[in-house]
């Protein structure tokens, strides 16, 4: 995989910008989590294509219906890129549900716990 140009490392950074405005301030829908948020946004160097790692503070239900509701605001989503950000082509933005977080706090619960049982 090559490296990101700086060109490329600033529409990452305007296009996760948006997205989260757009995901905390514009859409209505209530499958979406009030507490969703956009970790990391890889747009491609043609700008045909976007991943967004989405990251969701609830349980297994409410991460499946955030992804369905973002998945099926797409397309308002993507027209209001298109309208904040002035770029040649407006990417197709795929929606992936990003676990990092709730895997860190489990692994240092489980570090707690191990260490715990050490020092006693």
């Amino acid at each position: 995989m090559r490296k990101n140009s700086i060109k490329n490392t600033r529409i990452n950074e305007e296009v996760l910008r948006e997205l989260s405005n757009i995901i905390r301030g514009e859409i209505k829908d209530p499958r979406i989590n009030p507490m969703t948020s956009v970790v990391a946004v890889e747009v491609a160097p043609d700008l045909k294509t976007c991943k967004a790692y989405i990251s969701v503070l609830g349980d297994e239900q409410s991460q499946k219906d955030t992804i369905a509701g973002l998945k099926s605001a797409e397309g308002y989503i993507r027209r209001t890129l298109a309208k904040n950000i002035n770029l040649r082509n407006t990417p197709q933005v795929q929606f992936i549900l990003d676990q990092s977080i709730e895997y860190g706090v489990n692994m240092s619960k489980l570090i707690d716990d191990v260490t715990k049982d050490i020092q006693e």
